[in-house]
């Protein structure tokens, strides 16, 4: 118990927690700390990009025995996550099925910095993780939007333009990037993956805590919104990642993975996506309440996780285990 004590208490004062607190509280008293457009896209892109080539460098090591069966689990978890949302959220009778779809694509899909959180979390506290949960991450990307889409769009009069929904899942920043730096670290040498360290690898935290910073920033700024969706979608943007998270520790864990490795694909099935989801969501169900769904998920579930989400499913998983 006094383990999970310490390791709560120093996620809640790390910096990617605080600063996330400071930007919220700039919000809140009307300092405007956030970042400019351009620079944000910049370190979106900057993160996407050097996170891929990471996970890229480290797949080098691993063996594809000993990736299939995390790589088939998490398939299979991308189109189960957001069709339990889907339902769930059937008990919230003022949300009609468009708007469920487009919440269940946001939940279904993955929140890059949070899945940054995480790694940095088990860095700091020396666990370790495979060196395909970039990988993990990609797959999860994918089947959640396209599910979510689906489910939402099943009674609409007009038919889905799925054309340009697959195209803006596919070829957004957010796989493209992650899917290309996947394959240069893979393929790139020791050498060169060495000369671009400095400034990928090294200078991630301080880009992270700037982005959070901004998301901060949206989450206070947005406050209202946040309220005017209700206690009830509120309440499910903590309690439906609770029972996510925990599905995807578990599931980490049967097909075999570490400590650090579970946590990992818990947090991947607990976020909620505020980069990908909404572009994709916006071609594919254009008259969902876009706010709705990104309120959730950035206003209720990315806090949740970022202070209590990533140390609970790390107490899962070593349950688990």
């Amino acid at each position: 118990m006094s383990n999970s004590w310490s390791l709560a208490s120093a996620n809640l004062t790390s910096v990617a927690v605080l600063v996330f607190v400071l930007g919220f509280i700039g919000a809140r008293i009307k300092s405007d700390v956030r970042i400019p457009e351009p620079i944000y896209q910049m370190i979106s892109i900057y993160l996407l990009f050097g996170i891929g080539l990471k996970g890229g460098h480290a797949l080098k090591s691993v063996t594809a025995d000993s990736f299939v069966k995390p790589a088939l689990a998490t398939l299979a978890l991308g189109i189960a996550i957001p069709v339990t949302a889907f339902y769930v959220l059937k008990l919230i009778r003022k949300v009609n099925d468009m708007d469920r779809g487009a919440i269940a694509a946001h939940y279904g899909s993955t929140s890059l910095v949070t899945f940054s959180a995480a790694l940095l979390y088990l860095d700091n506290s020396k666990i370790h993780v495979e060196g395909f949960a970039t990988a993990l991450l990609t797959l999860l990307e994918i089947p959640g939007v396209v599910v979510g889409v689906y489910l939402g769009s099943r009674k609409l009069q007009q038919e889905v333009q799925w054309g340009k929904t697959l195209q803006e899942v596919l070829t957004g920043k957010t796989v493209l990037l992650l899917v290309g730096g996947l394959a240069i670290g893979a393929t790139t040498t020791q050498a060169g993956f060495l000369k671009v360290t400095p400034f990928f690898i090294d200078l991630q935290s301080g880009f992270l805590a700037l982005f959070l910073l901004h998301l901060g920033y949206l989450a206070g700024s947005n406050w209202g919104e946040i309220r005017k969706v209700g206690a009830s979608v509120a309440l499910f943007g903590i309690i439906f990642p609770i029972g996510a998270g925990t599905l995807g520790v578990s599931v980490g864990h049967w097909v075999g993975l570490s400590i650090g490795g579970a946590t990992i694909l818990g947090v991947l099935c607990a976020s909620g996506s505020y980069i990908a989801a909404p572009a994709a969501v916006s071609v594919g169900l254009p008259k969902a309440n876009a706010s709705l769904a990104l309120m959730s998920s950035i206003g209720v579930t990315f806090p949740f996780n970022l202070i209590v989400g990533i140390p609970l499913y790390l107490e899962i998983a070593k349950a688990f285990h």
